[in-house]
């Protein structure tokens, strides 16, 4: 009986385990070449293919590889970042995206030759703001906390110590697509890797406001 119940106990575990992993997500523009090993994501990102729409360039895309689950209320999300930039715009992060009109991006961004920290918000027309970094980075973990009505994007190059990059708006009360992207707007493709994945729960602000002042 006890034997019956440890191996109970270790199934459901395995499929909370399986239920949280990478292969349960969705592709939105899946790439020819990609691989999920554990909790670690390796693509080929398709050549040229971008999120953008209209400001400054004129044109709108909404073409590039996102790896995505939905949640439908506030959560914390990071992710590990490493990729094997070759060209200009050449970028790899995190993407919170309630439709092709409202969606944020923020990672990594190659520029011009430089490492850039990059965060595109898209409400209509898209925007773009850049931290350039003085020299190349093995890694960089990029951080979103959606509260209410807006997204607090962290970057870190230890996991340990944060920084915030950008507080933007975003919808809320509204299911959200949340996951991984890269993009290689000009050239012919690289290769990105996302590791620790890991989306967090956050009890909702406003219900915990009201709770506190109807006990």
């Amino acid at each position: 009986m006890k034997r019956y119940i440890l191996t109970s106990i270790l199934a459901c575990a395995t499929m909370v385990i399986s239920a949280q992993s990478l292969e349960r997500m969705q592709w939105f523009n899946e790439p020819q070449n990609w691989a999920i090993e554990g909790n670690t994501l390796t693509m080929d990102v398709t050549p040229q293919s971008d999120y953008w729409r209209i400001s400054h360039y004129g044109f709108t895309v909404d073409d590039a590889p996102f790896l995505y689950t939905i949640r439908g209320g506030e959560f914390e999300v990071k992710v590990k970042i490493t990729g094997e930039y070759k060209v200009r715009f050449d970028q790899a992060g995190l993407m919170l995206r309630i439709d092709k009109e409202n969606y944020i991006k923020a990672g990594i961004e190659f520029v011009d030759g430089k490492y850039n920290l990059s965060a595109v918000v898209t409400h209509k027309t898209s925007d773009w703001s850049v931290i350039e970094l003085d020299k190349p980075v093995d890694a960089v973990w990029i951080k979103a906390v959606r509260r209410l009505d807006a997204v607090e994007i962290f970057y870190s190059f230890d996991d340990k110590k944060y920084t915030m990059m950008r507080n933007c708006w975003l919808q809320d009360n509204t299911p959200v697509m949340v996951g991984m992207m890269a993009a290689c707007p000009d050239g012919n493709g690289f290769k990105a890797r996302f590791e620790e994945f890991k989306i967090k729960h956050l009890p909702d602000a406003r219900r915990l406001e009201w709770l506190k002042n109807n006990q």
